[in-house]
């Protein structure tokens, strides 16, 4: 049996991605080991339970990012971990003194491991535990997997030492001579019962040949508990252990045929040696694997070059669809197969590329039920059960249009305004400080302010005047008695949407009309929100539900009262000079964005993002494709497909960006959220309708594990993969922080958006 697999599977759980980790993800490269990259605690042990890789290396030098030890005992309370090796990185003793390994090892670490970023001091490390730690594991498992066997046999297994001390007998042995295993285990052969119907001298001659080394086979009848004789044909060999010494003798026994007497005349011996004195050696096979996570390139020619660090990042995404598997094995049949295989695998993928085919299979993670709740409420339409209490809302609600439209401009912004808009610019621009100031109406100042910056006017061939009216309309048909989903939160989503568009990438990605269609639909994207979500109004059976067919309700009700309010006069129309052509195209961008923020979809939008542009990017980098690198690019991020898929990227982390802002913006905006759904909560049970978000009750919710799972499903994974497009180093310490923040809350068992004054 072999005890080495082709493969090593290795998982690095880093917090952060530093030359740490990057060593590890390089030596991998080397050693030819799959590598998962895992940035919590919760994705790496999902990570470990999904591939049961044989190396964990867990970071134990920050401890503010989460518990090390806490994290290794979380694993080994797992099955699949019995053979795993697990490595703590610690930090550099300096001139301190040298620490005790014993809380490592109590806390479950194989090894501990000194930082050293070097790549061969990390190839040396891991190629050191797979022809120590490793291999011997192997070992291990494979004698769980005999062991399986042996209690699966019908045949009679019987393992004794070299002293014949029993050491093991499986279930037919129990079946046939009616000892139970506790009874004879730890017993000397000599003390078992003997049957008079064997020669007098055989046992003297069994342990003749075995003695040598030899395997013996023959007849033997042994005493059953009950006093009668069994015959059996049995074979004892041998087992050769450390020194060349025998160590075990293993008889397997089997039933013989009562009727069959020529077989008792019949006892032989059989005198050729069969001793097995050597131990299994394998060569060290790599094959080239394939993995969605794996950060390991596999050129065959060996000159493939050092991973980027993006590479790390993208890999290391806990969010998996089928459809990335498939995609990923192209990709790898692609490096050896001819030109024509090759074009016809690029149209393939292209196709793949294009379709809907990127939805994960949902779960919840850990069962979390804020987790579980926040899946309920934010990505299905609900329990379809229609009562006789339908809830009614905006089909046959009048939109609110201004009867006088304030005369302002940017000419003549307050003074208390501007001062508050003065550092638009910045991802820490206060929209809060802003809605106080314009007293909840900040949506038309910014609005025409950000607009002029990007030239919208000049692109619709409006004027400012008509800009400003189409602002206040849809100002005016936000809801500001919602807590969160008002005219401050479109400001919000609209100030993200710019500051996004000013980042290099993504202007090299769009042109002037997907500019202004972002800012239209980041205006827009939430219009006459009700304050409640796709699943309750599915629920209550509300008019607009019926309307739209339970699909993407709000989203959909969202772009075409925009579109009507828009339409319906000509003083706020700032789409009545545009070309037919054009205004269609434009139309259409604005809803496509739109609908992207319908949470059913969150991961197929992340998934094509990940694989259609940041992997391809990616491995343009890592190939460093020299003068035609430009060109390489601006082919990958120009494609109308990919365009899109950066637009609806672009407004979904928009719209969900507060875990990303300074940490007071954070928490004011999770106070919101929280408000708003303790609100419907309280109204599906009033109204008697299915609660979709029972963690959101009021009384007894806990608003940081609310924040905390809602960062694990959604934000994490895909704000990484935006980063990595767009470069936000500042957006992604603020989420850091927050959830530090939160983590420390929750970690103090509070419920609350503040401590406790002290």
């Amino acid at each position: 049996m072999r005890v080495h697999q082709d493969q090593l599977q290795v998982l690095l759980v880093f917090a952060k991605e530093d030359s740490q980790s990057n060593g590890f993800c390089w030596a991998c490269e080397k050693a030819g080991f799959r590598c998962n990259v895992a940035r919590t605690p919760e994705s790496a042990l999902e990570s470990f339970l999904d591939k049961h890789h044989e190396i964990i290396i867990i970071d134990h030098r920050h401890s503010r990012y989460f518990d090390a030890e806490a994290l290794c005992r979380s694993i080994r309370a797992t099955n699949p971990s019995e053979n795993s090796v697990i490595v703590a990185v610690a930090r550099k003793p300096g001139d301190r003194e040298e620490a005790s390994v014993m809380p490592l090892i109590s806390a479950g670490f194989t090894r501990r491991y000194i930082e050293n970023p070097n790549i061969m001091a990390c190839y040396n490390e891991l190629i050191q535990l797979e022809f120590g730690e490793v291999r011997s594991q192997f070992k291990l498992r494979a004698c769980n997997s005999l062991f399986t066997a042996l209690e699966q046999s019908q045949e009679v297994i019987e393992i004794t030492s070299e002293d014949h001390v029993i050491q093991y007998v499986n279930p037919a042995f129990e079946s046939i001579t009616g000892y139970r295993q506790r009874e004879v285990i730890g017993k000397d052969l000599t003390e078992m019962p003997k049957s008079d119907k064997n020669k007098p001298d055989l046992l003297d001659t069994i342990n003749y040949y075995i003695k040598k080394g030899k395997e013996w086979q023959g007849i033997y009848y042994a005493k059953k508990k009950n006093g009668d004789s069994v015959q059996q044909s049995v074979k004892i060999t041998p087992v050769i252990g450390q020194g060349g010494k025998i160590r075990h003798y293993v008889s397997i026994k089997r039933l013989c045929n009562e009727n069959n007497k020529a077989e008792k005349a019949n006892e032989r011996v059989q005198a050729e040696p069969q001793i097995d004195t050597q131990s299994s050696k394998h060569k060290d096979r790599r094959k080239g694997s394939l993995d969605v996570r794996s950060t390991t390139s596999r050129a065959s020619d060996g000159s493939s070059q050092r991973r980027h660090s993006s590479m790390a990042r993208i890999h290391s995404m806990t969010i998996e669809a089928p459809i990335t598997k498939v995609i990923n094995i192209i990709n790898a049949a692609q490096e050896s197969s001819p030109i024509p295989v090759v074009e016809a695998l690029d149209r393939v993928l292209e196709i793949l590329r294009t379709t809907e085919l990127y939805s994960p299979q949902l779960g919840t993670k850990d069962e979390d039920p804020h987790t579980s709740d926040l899946v309920g409420g934010l990505m299905t339409d609900g329990l379809r059960r229609l009562s006789g209490n339908e809830y009614i809302f905006a089909t046959k609600q009048s939109h609110h249009v201004p009867s006088h439209l304030t005369p302002i401009s940017l000419s003549d912004i307050p003074p208390r305004v501007a001062e508050a808009m003065k550092n638009e610019e910045s991802w820490d621009f206060s929209i809060l400080e802003l809605e106080t100031a314009t007293h909840k109406r900040p949506l038309t100042f910014l609005g025409l302010k950000i607009f002029a910056q990007f030239r919208v006017c000049g692109f619709l061939n409006c004027s400012e005047s008509t800009l400003r009216s189409w602002l206040q309309v849809i100002e005016a048909n936000y809801h500001s008695s919602n807590s969160y989903h008002n005219s401050t939160h479109s400001a919000d989503v609209l100030h993200a949407t710019a500051y996004f568009l000013s980042k290099e990438r993504v202007k090299q990605s769009l042109d002037q009309i997907d500019e202004v269609a972002a800012l239209i639909a980041a205006t827009i994207h939430d219009v006459d929100h009700p304050g409640r979500t796709n699943s309750f109004l599915c629920n209550a059976g509300s008019e607009l539900a019926v309307l739209y067919n339970d699909i993407a309700v709000l989203e959909s009700h969202h772009a075409a009262l925009a579109f009507q309010l828009t339409i319906r006069d000509d003083k706020c129309n700032i789409f009545k000079n545009m070309e037919r052509t054009e205004y269609r195209t434009l139309r259409q961008a604005i809803i496509d964005m739109v609908l992207a923020t319908e949470m059913t979809k969150h991961f197929e939008h992340v998934n094509k993002f990940v694989n259609s542009i940041n992997k391809p990017l990616a491995a343009l980098e890592e190939n460093g494709s020299g003068n035609g690198e430009e060109e390489s690019v601006n082919n990958i991020l120009n494609t109308p497909e990919n365009r899109i898929l950066v637009k609806r990227m672009l407004i979904k982390c928009a719209d969900v960006s507060n875990p990303c802002r300074p940490l007071e913006q954070c928490i004011e905006w999770a106070g919101r959220i929280s408000e708003e759904y303790f609100a419907q909560t309280d109204e599906e049970k009033k109204q008697g309708l299915p609660v979709v978000m029972p963690v959101f009750d009021r009384n007894t919710c806990s608003i940081p594990k609310s924040q905390i799972s809602f960062i694990d499903y959604f934000i994490t994974d895909m704000f990484d993969a935006w980063d990595v497009f767009a470069d936000l180093p500042n957006l992604m310490q603020h989420l850091d922080n927050n959830f530090k923040y939160w983590k420390g809350l929750d970690d103090r068992n509070l419920r609350t958006l503040r401590p406790p004054p002290e």
